[in-house]
């Protein structure tokens, strides 16, 4: 049984957030988004039993959040032996070097810095929508 994939967004600024999904709209992608605007919340969520019954899921984390910073989240998911194979796109105001090697050292798949530029946000979008479209759940014993 396969479902489709969830993108959880977690981006505290609401205005941030809205622009996403509109983009993530516009690029024809229609999947469920849930919305976590702090790390916390976030954390309840990816850990919940609802996720760990409901399968894939793309991650788009925002670097700095109001609880925690979403590198220690990006750690938490990519050491998680269930969510380690979810994509996860920092979408964040940080352009430094430093932080987005970092980022990916830790297992991000793509780094977007936010003022989001719609033509590569919606490039990297629909890349990662035909990733979605193929990536399935692995079967619970």
């Amino acid at each position: 049984m396969s479902h489709a994939v969830k993108i959880v967004m977690v981006e505290d600024d609401l205005g941030h957030a809205k622009l996403i999904e509109k983009n993530i709209r516009r690029a024809n992608i229609s999947n469920e988004i849930e919305h976590f605007a702090d790390g916390g919340s976030a954390m309840d969520y990816l850990f919940s039993e609802e996720v760990r019954l409901n399968g894939p899921m793309l991650i788009l984390l925002d670097l700095n959040l109001p609880d925690m910073s979403g590198t220690d989240i990006l750690v938490r998911v990519k050491n998680d032996e269930r969510l380690r194979r979810a994509p996860v796109v920092i979408l964040t105001t940080t352009d430094d070097k430093h932080e987005i090697q970092r980022c990916y050292d830790l297992g991000c798949n793509v780094y977007i810095t936010k003022p989001v530029d719609y033509e590569s946000f919606a490039g990297a979008i629909r890349q990662l929508g035909l990733f979605l479209s193929v990536m399935q759940a692995p079967d619970i014993e």
